[in-house]
């Protein structure tokens, strides 16, 4: 059994780009892997390993890591959601939790893009190797991401 993990190899590999390759990154923000005129840089970060039908997941993380920039927190997606809601802001937030929480792997990138930019705007950190643990589960029959992050964002 070998000890190896692609999730903080390739977070770490994330965290040493150079800015002007981040802002190449930035700019497939949106795109899929098939889309994305950025295909050797990312290649070049990812570890072997991943299978190819993850890749997308893959892609979409470091495309979000590149645009939000922002150092990891302890905690998963639900909480750093949760520490950016306000009073001024928490019904039109829990609404947007409610959409992310309902998104199928078609929909997740562009809510979970949205989403990424508001903590940006807000100054949360994101957890980046919980998260894209999590969006590699995130069609799970159980559900077990979606109720971990309600369970942060949504219990008193």
């Amino acid at each position: 059994m070998s000890d190896y993990q692609p999730v903080p190899i390739f977070i770490e590999r994330l965290a040493k780009l150079a800015t002007g390759e981040r802002a190449r990154l930035k700019r497939c923000s949106g795109q899929t892997l098939s889309e994305a005129r950025e295909i050797a840089l990312f290649y070049s970060i990812l570890p072997n390993g991943v299978p190819q039908s993850r890749e997308n997941i893959y892609f979409l993380i470091a495309t979000l890591y590149a645009m939000a920039e922002s150092t990891a927190a302890e905690r998963d997606f639900g909480a750093s959601l949760r520490q950016a809601q306000n009073p001024k802001n928490r019904k039109g937030l829990d609404r947007r939790v409610q959409v992310l929480l309902d998104s199928d792997e078609n929909q997740l990138p562009f809510r979970l893009r949205q989403a990424v930019h508001y903590l940006k705007s807000q100054q949360v950190k994101i957890n980046w190797q919980k998260l894209l643990e999590d969006l590699l589960r995130w069609s799970s029959d159980s559900r077990s991401v979606q109720r971990r992050w309600a369970r942060s964002y949504f219990a008193d």
